[in-house]
């Protein structure tokens, strides 16, 4: 199964038909290249607030309000693409009403056979804390896709062990990650977040980035990082764990993914961190004993 992550540069486009024209150039460049499935950038929904005017894409309550009216087209653009492409389409992210002013950050993900799922946003960072509009996601996933399970962990999310390992155990053995930074730092964070996530669960992760400027924006202002995809740093795979990753300008960066090798090669492997999980949890390491030195 091929794989496709973006290192999507933000635009700005002038209408839903401009953004719409876009997806199915970038997507379907993905296509040409035999993609299965293909990751796009969290808050990829808010570069539609260009298309209402400065006095609405520089304020961020006014965006998320405005964008809304765009919900339906945005589910039957991505459902035609996945169908027409025959791929499954993560759209990023989508900062969906939720009634009184409130918004969660929800990534929907399309089947070729037309059905939409969805994992919300589980942790928010500082900056959506600070908004005062966004909230966090009450309820965790996995799908089953191609005979395969998948879960979804958006950004932040992916930098959390518990709720990641805990799709794991629920058969996930593909994580995928809409990102969206604004620092080295934070892009440095979610990097070695998925790294983390590969290695002591044993699992493929995808991460998918915004790119670029858009200082109309308050929320896509500056964007960091690269687009890559990650395996176990073992046996069979790179030793730093990166599969393929994006270079300078590059759109998209792709890889096969074998998940029956990927299983038969447990049994190779030097260690063993997602067998050996539950060793963390005896007793004895319940609390740790403090012991002074004086």
């Amino acid at each position: 199964m091929k794989i496709a992550v973006a290192r999507y540069p933000v635009g700005s486009p002038a209408s839903f038909d401009a953004f719409a024209a876009r997806q199915a150039e970038v997507l379907g460049e993905a296509a040409a290249q035999g993609a299965r499935i293909a990751v796009l950038p969290e808050y990829l929904s808010l570069e539609l607030a260009a298309s209402f005017g400065r006095p609405v894409f520089s304020d961020l309550a006014a965006s998320l309000a405005a964008i809304q009216q765009y919900r339906q087209a945005w589910l039957a653009l991505f459902s035609r693409l996945a169908r027409e492409l025959d791929m499954h389409v993560v759209a990023g992210s989508f900062l969906l009403d939720t009634g009184n002013g409130r918004y969660r950050n929800r990534s929907d993900w399309f089947t070729p056979q037309g059905t939409q799922l969805w994992q919300d946003k589980l942790q928010l960072t500082g900056f959506e804390k600070k908004t005062g509009l966004i909230d966090p996601g009450d309820a965790l996933k996995v799908f089953e896709i191609d005979g395969v399970r998948v879960a979804v962990a958006i950004c932040y999310d992916s930098e959390f062990p518990l709720p990641v390992r805990r799709q794991y155990e629920a058969g996930a053995r593909l994580l995928v990650v809409p990102s969206c930074t604004d620092t080295v730092a934070g892009a440095t964070r979610v990097r070695i977040g998925c790294l983390a996530r590969a290695l002591e669960n044993r699992m493929f992760v995808a991460q998918a980035v915004t790119a670029g400027l858009a200082e109309w924006s308050p929320a896509l202002d500056v964007n960091t990082g690269e687009a890559a995809i990650y395996a176990p740093m073992d046996v069979g795979f790179p030793a730093d764990g990166v599969l393929a990753q994006t270079r300078e300008a590059q759109l998209w960066a792709y890889a096969d993914l074998d998940f029956a090798a990927f299983e038969a090669s447990r049994g190779r492997a030097q260690v063993a961190n997602d067998r050996d999980w539950p060793a963390q949890q005896q007793p004895a390491l319940a609390q740790a004993v403090v012991l002074r030195a004086d």
